[in-house]
């Protein structure tokens, strides 16, 4: 089974960006998701520049996919998707029925990530009929449930001719929005945000009144407010049929879980356990999300 970094939830600047991606070549994982899937406002590093760095890793060895935006609402949102699809050397994971259509519309074969609603075999083979070769399950799915997608798959005469990837650390992606929550946190507009998403490089905790971090809140995207985490589950993901384990990018710690998930899947398993004890699992058990759910 691979092991996959998804792409950058939070915004850096730019120096921690390119820092960040140096350490991450010389770390055991298999693909590498690049680009800015949240926010067009967020512009440390350009389009262009994106795709130079997903050149650089890709001659690492390293599997290389440049992702999209998950809301596209301006014309130059849309020519930005143009260049990533245009781009002519890298696969393209597409966050939007949009950028969907356009890959398709060029023959591209692309991903879908895990905002793209798949919830159900027909619908997977409708897009793998359209280019698609490998999906990211949404986060909110349980186990269960992918494995009766992937048994229906099977049934349908196509499930060897894709590829399951699943999201298995890191802070959910829950929810976007046409507003941005940071810069109203700060009483700034949208439009004038003053890019305070930069003062919170791994978000801004939202609590509950009863003081629980429920959320986290990352510009118009809406995060966990615990870490999820199925590390536990790696084996049993190896007989459903998973072909790739997905986590998510952190600003700290990011090499020793690595290694972490890196050496479970070996059989090594050797390293001192640095996921949070707070993390959860709730929905792979068909739980609430903010749940650990315990399993013999």
């Amino acid at each position: 089974m691979k092991l996959s970094l998804g792409s950058l939830q939070f915004y850096w600047p730019r120096e921690n960006v390119y820092e960040f991606y140096r350490q991450m070549a010389e770390q055991p994982l298999d693909l590498i998701y690049l680009g800015e899937s949240v926010c067009s406002k967020r512009r440390e590093l350009k389009t262009q520049e994106w795709i130079e760095l997903g050149l650089e890793l890709a001659a690492t060895g390293k599997e290389v996919v440049l992702s999209s935006l998950v809301l596209i609402e301006a014309e130059s949102e849309l020519k930005t998707l143009r260049r990533l699809c245009d781009n002519g050397e890298l696969r393209v994971e597409a966050n939007d029925m949009g950028a969907v259509q356009m890959l398709a519309e060029r023959g591209l074969p692309f991903v879908t990530g895990p905002a793209i609603n798949i919830y159900n075999a027909r619908t997977l083979q409708a897009l793998h009929k359209r280019g698609l070769q490998r999906w990211v399950m949404p986060v909110e799915l349980s186990g269960k449930t992918l494995t009766d997608i992937l048994s229906d798959a099977q049934q349908l005469g196509f499930g060897d001719a894709i590829e399951t990837e699943v999201f298995s650390y890191g802070m959910l992606p829950l929810a976007y929005s046409a507003r941005c929550f940071t810069a109203r946190a700060r009483n700034l507009p949208k439009d004038q945000c003053q890019f305070v998403c930069l003062d919170y490089p791994q978000g801004l905790p939202l609590a509950s009144q009863e003081g629980q971090e429920v959320f986290t809140i990352n510009g118009i995207q809406t995060l966990s407010g615990q870490v999820y985490n199925l590390l536990a589950e790696l084996e049993s993901m190896v007989q459903m049929g998973v072909d790739v384990v997905r986590l998510s990018p952190q600003g700290e710690a990011m090499a020793p879980i690595i290694q972490q998930f890196r050496e479970q899947l070996d059989g090594t398993s050797r390293q001192i356990p640095v996921i949070p004890a707070d993390a959860v699992n709730g929905y792979w058990y068909q739980n609430a999300g903010l749940v650990n759910t315990h399993q013999p």
